[in-house]
């Protein structure tokens, strides 16, 4: 793995657990934890902090989303280059064994050879 793919996906980590307290703290119908905080809502009022963490919760599902995919190209690229590299050796593989096995041929032909012409 590349670093880059590391600390992308480490970004995408950090931004998965900041938007789970994010949509923790909204307030829903039943009542969230946000509920707790009635005293702070009042300096900015309760739609504006419910428009702030919507806001948020927007921001960093599109910071996720951009990271992943971020993220996706930069492991592919390492990932086919790391393919044409095994393919290249395989190639250099399968030709060393050609040249073993033409050079193992060769000695036993003049091996053959050898046998015939000596003297007895």
């Amino acid at each position: 793995m590349s670093t880059l793919f590391t600390i992308l996906a480490v970004l995408a980590l950090v931004g998965s657990i900041l938007i789970t307290l994010v949509v923790l703290l909204q307030n829903s119908k039943g009542g969230g934890l946000a509920s707790n905080f009635t005293a702070g809502n009042q300096t900015f009022g309760v739609r504006q902090t419910t428009d702030i963490l919507e806001k948020i919760t927007w921001g960093l599902a599109i910071f996720i989303l951009v990271v992943s995919i971020v993220a996706s190209f930069s492991y592919g690229k390492s990932e086919s280059n790391l393919a044409e590299r095994a393919g290249k050796d395989a190639k250099k593989t399968e030709t060393v064994d050609e040249i073993d096995v033409n050079a193992a041929d060769s000695l036993a032909t003049v091996d053959s050879i050898a046998q015939t012409n000596a003297p007895a």
